[in-house]
């Protein structure tokens, strides 16, 4: 099975698009509602986003195929919570942002054995893909950073309240990234005034950047959650080129700023 795909850089960058992909195999597609046999709560266009950027500083870019709803690639393997006490979205989800249950009843939502193939199947390998080349990175250049990019429309109401701000950098409340990195990417977003921002806000980073961040060790990582409607438009999901190219002039110079 094609599960991702690595574009492989020569600079300590990785950006991870853990939500980009939005293929579901028909298998699990006709069980589900025909809603989400579209997977509208993907990441979408990131990778098209970031493409360009990744491309022109010589970065590595990851990116899976399967959509979040086939298995998520942000949480735990074990299913255990990322935001304990609220509510949200899981390993093998059966329920959408909306709260709506994705599949046509309980009967055709999968059962232990079934997420525990997907685990097997997709989870392991886009997770011994990030491994690897993280590794093969930091034995190049000593550090390495994982760039976590992922979007969100901007008014989910089960998951936050109110408007999203329109760019959300994580760090695990610090614990993901040298000090040192986050006041250079906080100066960052200090010094422009398109976008309004919010650091280790609602979304402080998921699994990805929790796990994976290890500064003292050489790997530092850094989660950046867009509000879509700074890029495309939200209800019918277009790419907004216009809108795509003011974004990534702001995202340029944070990833700039992971190399420096």
């Amino acid at each position: 099975m094609d599960i991702f795909r690595l574009e492989a850089g020569v600079v300590p960058l990785l950006i991870s698009l853990p939500h980009d992909g939005s293929h579901i195999p028909d298998e699990i597609a006709t069980r589900m509602h025909p809603t989400a046999r579209r997977s509208p709560d993907t990441d979408w266009h990131v990778v098209r986003l970031y493409a360009p950027l990744a491309q022109a500083l010589e970065a590595s870019l990851l990116r899976p195929l399967a959509s979040r709803y086939v298995v998520d690639l942000n949480r735990p393997a074990d299913g255990q919570a990322l935001y304990p006490g609220r509510r949200e979205t899981g390993l093998v989800s059966t329920i959408g942002f909306d709260g709506q249950p994705l599949y046509l009843g309980a009967d055709s939502e999968p059962d232990a054995a079934e997420i525990q193939r997907r685990v097997n199947d997709y989870w392991r390998p886009y997770h011994e893909a990030l491994q690897q080349e993280l590794a093969r990175l930091r034995a190049l250049h000593g550090r390495v950073v994982l760039w976590e990019g992922h979007s969100i429309r901007s008014m989910v109401p089960m998951l936050f309240d109110g408007r999203l701000p329109d760019l959300n950098l994580g760090t695990a409340d610090g614990g993901s990234c040298s000090p040192a990195l986050q006041r250079r990417l906080q100066a960052v977003l200090e010094g422009q005034e398109t976008y309004g921002f919010v650091v280790n806000g609602r979304f402080k980073g998921g699994y990805i950047t929790r796990h994976y961040g290890r500064p003292d060790e050489g790997v530092e990582a850094v989660q950046l959650e867009v509000a879509q409607c700074n890029y495309m438009d939200e209800a019918s999901f277009a790419w907004d080129e216009s809108k795509a190219a003011a974004l990534r002039r702001t995202i340029e110079p944070l990833l700039r700023a992971c190399l420096a």
